[in-house]
């Protein structure tokens, strides 16, 4: 090995061991693919009934039958009771809202995951492109470190770095006994479902979650707390390297299937959504897109050299940065032209793991002074509703 190789392989080694990378970026994805799941199932909960319950078309009985051939995993096939089905439905909203915000982040990613799986094998033909990218989404970031900012776990961190001394928490503790109960429970009786592998990952994450917890309470600093820290730095940048690779295969494999395609060859892809009424949520906007040829020819063009370019812009930050935009741009179009907002949010929300540090450290700058702004104005307004009430007491009194 040579001198000047050598210590270019030891920066590399402490870098992706010593650190967490794209604490910004997973943040965002964290935050991005929790809002869009948590924003679905609030839209469908009028319907959840028809789509993952005991009144949709794709029952219990079909869905158990499917399950065991594909060996897909879904806590709702543990019971067809109803009462049941109401609990995992609220389960998984409310660990898609504390995910989102950031509360206890790697239990409520473990729970978001099962929420997804759950719904989603339990009604195998409902959703779309979206969906299947929440599923793999859901998946790795059980994986990360996603909470390092912008999150109530970087707050209470800082606090405790700040007192020098840990924040009291039961809420970590509790969740962790009630979790391996009916982890145990489960695995005593017929299992989870799904793979083997899958209920292995479950106990490897509870037992993995109650070491951490133990190290970090009772021997803060140890060789063991350094230990298993390079362990989850090293875990955390191997699942963002996937999610990565992820989208980056989603947009090639996208856009060499498009060239494969007459309608995209010869410029009229876009045409044809834009005049199918399920897909038309503004038929006005539809039609004067739709009728001029250039607008088409140019939309669909730009998108296919969009996707299949797009993992070559990665060694060109400026390019991809504005690629990256375009992309983005794209799939908000989506969203208001062809009525996709969910699939469209899971896409930006995948997008967001190329953003770079610097302006989303500008992002959170905008949204921490628009936040305290609007707290000034609801903190302000109740005061300015007392001032003319206590200045003409004083008055009267006087």
């Amino acid at each position: 090995m040579s001198a000047d190789l050598q210590p270019r392989l030891a920066r590399a080694v402490q870098r992706v061991t010593a650190r967490a990378l794209g604490p910004y970026q997973s943040a965002v994805v964290r935050i991005g693919f929790a809002a869009t799941w948590l924003l679905f199932l609030l839209r469908e909960l009028p319907h959840r009934h028809e789509l993952y319950g005991p009144d949709g078309p794709w029952s219990w009985d079909m869905a158990q039958q499917l399950a065991a051939d594909n060996h897909a995993f879904s806590a709702l096939l543990w019971s067809d009771s109803t009462v049941w089905f109401e609990i995992v439905y609220a389960v998984a909203v409310l660990s898609s809202a504390l995910l989102l915000l950031g509360w206890h982040t790697r239990t409520m990613s473990v729970l978001f995951m099962v929420g997804v799986l759950s719904l989603q094998n339990r009604s195998v033909f409902v959703g779309d492109g979206g969906d299947n990218v929440i599923h793999l989404m859901a998946l790795y970031l059980v994986f990360t470190r996603c909470a390092q900012v912008w999150s109530l776990d970087a707050r209470r961190a800082a606090r405790a770095a700040a007192t020098g001394r840990p924040v009291r928490d039961w809420a970590g503790p509790v969740l962790w006994c009630v979790l391996g109960v009916v982890l145990a429970v489960r695995t005593a009786m017929d299992g989870i479902g799904g793979e083997l592998w899958l209920l292995a990952l479950f106990w490897v994450l509870w037992i993995a979650q109650g070491v951490w917890w133990a190290v970090r309470r009772y021997e803060p600093g140890s060789q063991g707390h350094v230990l298993l820290d390079v362990i989850a730095n090293l875990t955390h940048n191997a699942a963002l390297v996937v999610i990565m690779a992820e989208v980056c295969l989603v947009y090639a494999t996208a856009g060499w299937y498009k060239i494969q395609g007459s309608r995209w060859q010869d410029g009229t892809a876009l045409y044809y959504p834009l005049n199918l009424d399920y897909f038309s949520p503004w038929p006005a906007l539809s039609d004067v897109l739709g009728a001029s040829g250039v607008i088409v020819m140019v939309v669909t063009y730009g998108t296919v050299a969009a996707q299949v370019a797009f993992p070559f812009t990665l060694f060109n930050r400026r390019v991809k940065n504005v690629l990256l935009a375009v992309m983005m741009l794209e799939h908000a179009g989506i969203a208001v032209l062809l009525g996709l907002p969910f699939f469209s949010m899971a896409m930006i929300a995948a997008d967001a793991v190329f953003l770079p540090t610097g302006f989303l450290l500008r992002l959170g700058g905008w949204s921490r002074r628009g936040r305290e702004r609007l707290l000034g104005r609801v903190i302000a307004l109740p005061r300015q509703r007392r001032a003319p009430e206590s200045e003409t007491t004083r008055t009267f009194v006087g």
